[in-house]
């Protein structure tokens, strides 16, 4: 039951207008190189595989996947969302391309389903050991997992989310560093990348000309900083986790 209502808020969420977004946009600029990194990551993951897009939204990567030569399937607990990806990829003419309306905690495909599997700010809405065991699940044998999500141990990013409550749901939980320890446990591998710390401050410069100068120094120092000094990296707004199931 409690899981039931679990799902029933976060159905809601997804199904409600994207406008919330407009306000706080500027802010979410300094991901635009952790967003690259994942993309640059899934480029060289998807190209004549299977993939399945959890949690995709409006086909968030599923379009570009399909360019790349990809069989994608993406799924999403909105239906709404669903309705409006399908109704893309008509426009679009893609027949490589699947939606479908489903819980990413229980998913309807048989074992060793996909070689891929991605999804971007997704597993840190779920229970975290139901959707890691349905992925490995539906992995095939050396298959990937790529993931671009949240983190939660910087007090700074926390209190901004305690002061913008209406853009995430009640039962999200952004990753701790545990979680990621956790993922060894599934997999054969876990390769996690950490960004933006340092060029946060970059935000409020978003939208004029110094923000791509600064924005550029301060990752390439964030960069240094989780390289040389390990116990930052869970400060990071943002990891990109690629795992590899044996």
């Amino acid at each position: 039951m409690e899981a039931d209502e679990r799902y029933e808020r976060e159905r809601e969420f997804h199904d409600a207008d994207s406008a919330r977004w407009t306000r706080v946009e500027r802010y979410y600029e300094v991901t635009a190189s952790s967003h690259r990194f994942f993309a640059d990551q899934l480029a060289v993951l998807a190209p004549g595989r299977a993939v399945l897009e959890y949690g995709c939204g409006e086909g968030s990567s599923a379009f570009t996947l399909a360019d790349l030569g990809a069989r994608v399937t993406g799924i999403d607990i909105s239906g709404v969302r669903i309705e409006h990806a399908r109704e893309r990829a008509a426009v679009a003419g893609l027949d490589s391309v699947e939606f479908l309306e489903m819980n990413a905690e229980s998913l309807d495909f048989p074992d060793e389903s996909f070689d891929v599997v991605c999804g971007v700010s997704i597993i840190h809405h779920l229970d975290l050991d139901k959707a890691l065991s349905e992925v490995a699940r539906v992995l095939r044998p050396n298959g990937r997992a790529l993931f671009f999500e949240p983190l939660g141990h910087n007090p700074i990013i926390n209190l901004y989310r305690t002061f913008t409550p209406r853009l995430r749901t009640a039962d999200e939980h952004p990753l701790l560093m545990k979680d990621l320890g956790a993922m060894y446990e599934r997999f054969g591998s876990v390769d996690a990348h950490f960004f933006h710390l340092t060029s946060l401050a970059a935000a409020p410069l978003a939208h004029s000309r110094l923000f791509s100068p600064v924005a550029g120094t301060l990752e390439r120092f964030d960069g240094w900083l989780f390289e040389h000094v390990p116990r930052m990296r869970k400060h990071a707004w943002v990891a990109v986790i690629q795992l590899t199931r044996s």
